[in-house]
């Protein structure tokens, strides 16, 4: 995972899903993600996080529930929830933190 750590230390903002195969609103919330890709473009990272396959990273950004969204800006953690979201919440978090 040093590539967490490299992207998310960029200076756009890094939308980082943290979800679970076997988390049904997690499958759902994949292609919404993939349509706030589209809205954004290159100024904004968006990631996806296998909890079970990174728990290290989870429990280092607390995620007890999945999908956990969390948006960073140089490293730092500036928006957080957990749940299903929808595109225009996303993109409009994202231009918040450009």
């Amino acid at each position: 995972m040093n590539d967490f750590n490299q992207i998310i230390n960029d200076s756009k903002p890094t939308l980082v899903d943290f979800f679970a195969t076997w988390c049904g609103p997690c499958r759902m919330q994949g292609p919404i993600l993939e349509e706030v890709k589209k809205r954004v473009g290159d100024n904004a990272n968006i990631i996806k996080v296998d909890i079970d396959q990174n728990q290290t990273v989870a429990a280092q950004y607390n995620v007890r529930s999945v999908p956990t969204l969390i948006l960073f800006k140089a490293g730092e953690p500036v928006w957080r929830t957990v749940g299903l979201q929808q595109a225009d919440t996303l993109e409009q978090k994202i231009r918040e933190h450009q």
